[in-house]
């Protein structure tokens, strides 16, 4: 019996991660496969990544990250240090409405504390964490690129900057 598990558990290792790529997902990295020479598919996982995490809703799972390892003929260890070095990749899933507030200088030195006290306050939550309903996730990150705009917090896609609490209220109270 105990045998019969260990061979499971390799075999389970060794099958084929790539089913867990969908179709849709698949002809979009291939798009970015297609920019870069044949002998260098592998400088597609930043956006390898990204789509898989928007296919997965908002969080990339060990199986994804070794199903972009496969796709792209890398080491998983690879993959899984680009997820893990930059702050786009969510390895847990997250809230519907990620809230990625900028706290490198500028906008610390503008008010991000302010930005991250009034969305405790608002939200109930602080950073790292997300609301009970699933709504919120509120992450600390570094520099969003938009200094001139600071305080500023990235919600999706959007950037929003010149944060207020009655900016932020307005902002939130805009989703759905």
């Amino acid at each position: 019996m105990r045998r019969d598990r260990s061979m499971m558990a390799q075999h389970k290792k060794s099958a084929s991660k790539l089913p867990l790529i969908n179709d849709e997902s698949r002809a979009e990295i291939d798009q970015w496969i297609a920019k870069y020479p044949p002998d260098q598919k592998q400088s597609a996982v930043m956006a390898a990544l990204r789509i898989l995490q928007d296919q997965n809703g908002g969080y990339l799972s060990e199986d994804l990250i070794e199903a972009t390892a496969e796709y792209l003929k890398m080491p998983p260890i690879a993959v899984y240090e680009v997820a893990t070095f930059y702050s786009m990749y969510e390895l847990e899933q997250v809230g519907r409405h990620k809230i990625c507030v900028c706290t490198n200088i500028s906008c610390k030195l503008c008010g991000s504390d302010d930005v991250l006290k009034h969305l405790q306050q608002r939200l109930g939550i602080g950073p790292g964490e997300t609301s009970d309903d699933g709504r919120f996730t509120v992450k600390e990150v570094e520099c969003l690129g938009a200094c001139v705009d600071a305080p500023m917090f990235q919600l999706g896609d959007s950037y929003h900057g010149k944060l207020t609490p009655q900016r932020i209220d307005e902002i939130l109270d805009g989703l759905d």
